[in-house]
């Protein structure tokens, strides 16, 4: 029997399916909390809704006394029913220890131990995001455990990187090739083994001779590299930005590529993840024109709650949230004579539209750029929402530091960053890149490696 905690069904809302045969239970202090939850226009209240409906779509017309048994769970029209979903009421431990009830964890934990004491024979285990919530559940005799249905790998450092290195020449890992050139392109067919056994479509191939290469097709018999000259790639300028690096230098050019349509860009703080983003996007919308708009947007603990007591329109409540973004303008303007006259030119120029997440749900946007800044605070179920937003003509950009985790029921391993960035390695209009170096300053690198 797995017992379901409140945060699990906002992370996931679609939870209570992804126990296969097991029993599922939502104790009624669960359903006290998302009902709590469940009004306004914030994300938490959305998830908190739609588990609602998942929960009353499993229970139909099923009777009390069906509910105490066990209502089967059917996933799917023609499916065969797996599982049983059963709510729990509170339950009073008659003459044993208990945790002070004037929490609502203590009582779904003394609902727990009374539900063990009757079911011997089975394995009762609750689920939760939260830590704490587990380690009081296990010292209280409870088996307890983390949420994995969305956790796709057991170490973060497994994550794809968007390239592979390699020491001295990348030839010399190489006993065959063929060369083509296609559309003033150098091309190289290789066999997909040894050390291109495990590469994926548009990840980068570099090595210390100075070759970039980018994988612009893959399947299980051999890989397409496209020969990139690293001479141009770190002279690319971009609204009068240069890469300082060849990592820099390899996320403009996924920016810039029409083809792709999601970009995720990780790295530590300072190392260019919004700048870089930001040069791109004006470039494209005021020099090539190619799309139309840049949206920008981020994830912000609090944010939610926040957001409505400041003054004015959604554009204006917003600035303070996204302050990175005018930073970062101000930085590719700072040799400018005059700073503030070349930004306020620049956003009165720019179609650059500040959104709050909880206005996303529902909008279309079509030939626009998607900034998402802070994205490692989302769980899945959030990214989803979000970039399934993107309409025609549009690219996703996605800018996240995995160490700087700033909700209490999210890890780098269930971040919905890591998730999407593992789900869309095999995309062929989507590509990842992990900067490198913390290039903001002397000051600040030094501070990254010693505090």
């Amino acid at each position: 029997m797995y017992v379901l905690d409140t945060n699990v069904l906002i992370h996931d809302p679609n939870a209570l399916l992804n126990f296969e045969e097991h029993d599922v239970i939502i104790p009624m202090t669960v359903l006290e909390e998302l009902d709590k939850l469940k009004s306004g226009k914030q994300t938490v209240a959305a998830d908190c809704r739609q588990a609602i409906r998942n929960i009353d779509k499993v229970l139909g017309d099923a009777t009390p006394k069906e509910i105490e048994k066990g209502v089967p769970i059917v996933r799917g029209e023609k499916a065969e029913p797996m599982g049983r979903l059963l709510i729990l009421m509170s339950t009073e431990r008659a003459g044993a220890h208990a945790l002070p009830e004037h929490l609502n964890d203590n009582k779904i934990i003394n609902t727990l131990a009374a539900l063990q004491e009757r079911h011997k024979s089975r394995d009762i285990i609750l689920v939760s995001k939260d830590i704490n919530m587990r380690l009081k559940a296990r010292g209280f005799g409870v088996e307890a455990q983390d949420y994995h249905n969305d956790q796709l790998l057991d170490d973060i450092d497994l994550l794809p990187k968007g390239y592979h290195e390699f020491e001295n020449s990348f030839w010399d890992n190489i006993e065959k090739v063929e060369t083509v050139q296609r559309e003033g392109a150098t091309e190289h067919i290789l066999r997909r083994e040894g050390v291109l056994a495990k590469v994926n479509i548009n990840e980068f191939l570099i090595d210390e001779r100075g070759f970039v290469g980018k994988v612009v097709d893959v399947d299980s018999e051999q890989v397409i590299i496209r020969d990139l000259h690293q001479h141009d790639l770190m002279n690319e300028e971009v609204w009068g930005l240069v890469p300082r690096d060849i990592y820099q230098a390899m996320a403009l050019h996924l920016l810039l590529d029409p083809d792709i349509h999601l970009v995720n860009l990780t790295g530590s703080a300072g190392s260019g993840k919004t700048i870089l983003a930001l040069a791109a996007c004006i470039e494209m919308t005021v020099a090539s024109k190619m799309y139309k708009r840049i949206i920008a947007t981020r994830s912000t603990q609090g944010l939610d709650e926040d957001i409505g007591f400041l003054p004015g329109t959604e554009a204006e409540k917003m600035e303070p949230w996204l302050g990175a973004i005018v930073d970062n303008l101000e930085a590719l303007h700072e040799d400018d004579e005059n700073m503030t006259a070349s930004v306020d030119y620049i956003l009165s120029k720019v179609p650059l539209h500040f959104k709050s997440m909880n206005y996303i749900r529902g909008r279309s946007f079509q030939h626009s750029l998607i900034i998402i800044d802070e994205s490692q605070n989302l769980t899945p179920h959030q990214i989803k929402t979000i970039i399934t937003r993107a309409g025609n003509g549009s690219k996703v950009i996605c800018l996240g530091n995995l160490a700087q985790i700033d909700t209490p029921y999210l890890s780098a391993l269930s971040s919905g960053l890591t998730y999407m960035t593992e789900r869309f390695k095999g995309f062929r209009h989507g590509a990842h890149i992990h900067l490198q170096g913390v290039p903001r300053s002397a000051l600040a690198e030094y501070a990254e490696a010693n505090l």
